[in-house]
């Protein structure tokens, strides 16, 4: 197979055009050093591809495209749309075809980065899909991007889930995205979830998700300041002349968005020692100050949420406490979601200014700060499947929990 040349487009990543040749990053990367030497690609550079030199397999005399794909879990369709250029062959026998990754009819996939556009084209499709999912928009980020949330069911204990408050940790994104999805395909199948009944859920509860808080800043952790970014230069001295932007937190001001919240927010300004706007623990000059933390609080005031829960990561722990304040339903109830999940409950104490500490201070009721997966940030997207078992059988508990309260 020859060498195909392409041209980057704005947004393009090692990572999504590896995944989209069916090729694997390092390979793209051999191919192409002085790329894989820059911080991020520039829209217009012409790289080197081997495309469909992924997971491969030569076919062997006798074997039908059907038992192909079965062993290795495949729908004969997915088999042959991985193979377009012979997918109207009928005698397969000698070639070596690509095979796609396994995953049957899913629609939330991690192929590469997982970022905004991925998270905008997800919601259409998983609204397309299943009518039941209603999905909207809670405000705009400071670069005007929207903060889309998805509901699910018709209950009255309404839960609240948020994601990728943190840019670098969008991993968290893609998992509850996947919850969403094996949720709504489990409940209009009228299959359980695991051990867990979605049809249950759907009467007893309402599943409110925000998957992303802070897309600017998911975006410019993923994609740089290259290509006429509109903030480059500021950006670029808050990140002390570093054009690579992998350990950034905060959102496209320089602010950390869970020290935003007004829960001892002057406490936790002091503690953090952060006077200007930089990579992480900036609280801002005020609470709320940014676009993205006021409207996760104004949303949060205009529902009754029973129990909220914000993924972050790492470490495989889950903080339910703050000042005492919780209800006491909340120990127990945590140590019920680490069972489940094989996390750590832990009381977590020094600590303000965040969506959960602000919620219990506000509302009395039991939040959940969830930090999943091991390493550092960004997580390798390897830990991805096992994150999703971890945190999809967390929220199954939730959903199917009936309070003593």
């Amino acid at each position: 197979m020859e060498l195909q040349w392409i041209i980057v487009q704005p947004g393009d990543t090692l990572a999504r055009i590896a995944s989209a040749h069916h090729m694997t990053s390092e390979l793209l990367a051999a191919l192409n050093p002085e790329a894989a030497s820059q911080p991020y690609l520039l829209a217009g550079q012409m790289l080197r591809i081997l495309p469909g030199t992924g997971r491969r397999y030569a076919v062997q005399p006798g074997e039908h495209v059907g038992t192909i794909a079965a062993r290795f879990g495949l729908g004969e369709d997915e088999l042959r749309k991985g193979n377009p250029e012979i997918t109207n062959v009928s005698d397969w026998c000698g070639r070596c075809i690509h095979i796609p990754e396994s995953g049957g009819k899913a629609i939330v996939r991690l192929n590469g980065e997982y970022g905004f556009r991925e998270l905008h084209r997800d919601i259409a499709l998983l609204s397309s899909h299943f009518p039941f999912v209603e999905t909207g928009s809670i405000g705009t980020s400071v670069m005007g991007k929207p903060l889309h949330y998805l509901r699910i069911g018709e209950g009255s204990r309404h839960i609240h889930v948020n994601a990728s408050v943190h840019a670098n940790e969008w991993l968290t994104t893609a998992v509850v995205m996947r919850f969403i999805e094996e949720y709504a395909r489990a409940f209009s199948c009228q299959e359980p979830w695991y051990r867990f009944d979605p049809q249950r859920w759907m009467k007893e509860t309402t599943l409110w998700v925000v998957p992303m808080v802070n897309p600017d800043g998911v975006e410019l952790v993923q994609e740089g300041i290259v290509n006429q970014h509109p903030h480059a230069e500021q950006l670029l001295a808050w990140n002390t002349g570093r054009a690579h932007f992998t350990h950034w937190k905060a959102n496209i001001r320089g602010v950390d968005l869970n020290d935003q919240f007004p829960a001892h927010w002057e406490e936790e300004a002091a503690r953090r020692g952060m006077a200007s706007p930089g990579p992480r623990d900036y609280a801002g000059t005020a609470p709320l100050s940014e676009p993205e933390a006021l409207a996760l609080a104004e949303w949060t005031r205009q529902h009754e949420f029973d129990v909220v829960v914000t993924l972050h990561s790492q470490g495989q722990e889950i903080y339910w406490n703050y000042r005492d304040l919780e209800p006491r339903e909340s120990a127990p109830l945590s140590r019920r979601l680490a069972k489940v999940s094989g996390y750590k409950a832990v009381k977590l104490g020094g600590s303000d200014a965040g969506y959960k500490d602000w919620f219990i201070q506000e509302y009395r009721k039991p939040g959940f700060t969830v930090e999943v997966g091991l390493g550092i940030n960004p997580l390798p997207i390897d830990q991805f499947d096992d994150i999703c078992v971890e945190v999809g059988m967390l929220l199954a508990e939730l959903l199917s929990y009936e309070s003593s309260d």
